[in-house]
């Protein structure tokens, strides 16, 4: 039986899956985040041999047993110092060289269109999109948090953070929001969200995105500005969708298969019919029900690329 192992690299956690020739799920196991921008390049390597340490003792077999390995990691691509070493690196946890590291952009457009031509969004701690059409891939998005990741968990937490302000300022209506928020994070005044958030011991990325449910409740209890934070998510991503679709150039009069994966478009629906109701205004997308998670997408294209190198 050979084995192929794929590994869904995230902002908040990172995913093993191995399957067999036929695609069928042998083993899972969990780490924490592989995002090396938050917790350093030595502790993305930990968590890869942790997880790739318990598939291999779930299966009994030995890392070099692996017929093929496919790590999608968050901000590969995006650094050419750091790129290599993390190449290079992996190779003696695995201890053969049949494997490829690439972004976890991969691992969702995988799983959701299993390996097909179209695009799938990417809306979970950050947001991106990867597509392919004829062997040629592509991306757009995925810019990092400081400046970019619209319609992620991050860019509606920091949105709805801001909506908070605003309304402890007087500057914007106090609807739900400003209560919710402030329950969620025990805050004995507005201002202690300063150091709740941004002080010594303050929010890490993954924690702040953890904050994005709050706008959906709060817009669940009518209030006009979160329901308008989930309404502009939908469309930023739609928006990262039509990019995508014209960098892939796809003809004018030629459909696109369009799926998502990602807690933000998974989770929230408010976020998911704004998307869906931008794709069927401009009517160039077929939407597809995801069909497999990334993790199952990251080992499926592990074994893609293992017959592309037979």
């Amino acid at each position: 039986m050979t084995v192929y192992l794929g590994v869904d690299g995230g902002g908040t956690k990172t995913e093993f899956v191995g399957i067999d020739e036929h695609g069928d799920v042998l083993a899972r196991a969990l780490t924490g985040t592989t995002y090396h921008l938050e917790v350093g390049l030595e502790e993305v390597l930990v968590r890869i041999a942790q997880g790739v340490g318990s598939i291999c003792s779930t299966l009994g077999i030995e890392a070099g047993a692996l017929g093929y390995v496919f790590l999608g990691l968050p901000a590969f691509g995006e650094d050419a110092r750091v790129d290599p070493l993390l190449v290079a690196s992996v190779l003696p946890v695995l201890g053969h060289g049949r494997y490829r590291c690439d972004n976890d952009m991969v691992c969702g457009w995988a799983g959701s269109l299993a390996c097909a031509d179209g695009i799938n969004l990417v809306a979970g701690t950050g947001s991106i999109a990867y597509g392919e059409r004829q062997g040629h891939g592509a991306r757009v998005g995925g810019w990092g948090e400081m400046f970019s990741d619209e319609g992620s968990a991050y860019w509606i937490a920091i949105q709805g953070l801001q909506a908070f302000t605003r309304m402890s300022d007087g500057r914007q209506q106090r609807g739900p929001l400003h209560r919710i928020v402030s329950n969620a994070l025990s805050l004995d005044g507005d201002l202690a969200i300063c150091a709740r958030v941004m002080g010594e011991n303050g929010m890490t990325r993954g924690e702040i995105a953890a904050l994005a449910p709050l706008v959906s409740e709060a817009a669940d209890a009518g209030d006009p500005a979160a329901a308008a934070i989930l309404d502009r998510a939908g469309t930023e991503l739609a928006d990262i969708a039509h990019a995508l679709r014209r960098k892939l150039e796809f003809r004018d009069d030629e459909r696109t298969a369009l799926s998502w994966s990602g807690g933000v478009l998974t989770k929230q629906a408010a976020v998911r019919a704004a998307l869906l109701r931008d794709l069927e205004a401009r009517d160039l997308f077929d939407v597809v029900m995801p069909r497999h998670d990334p993790g199952v997408g990251a080992a499926l294209y592990a074994r893609l690329l293992a017959s592309r190198n037979c």
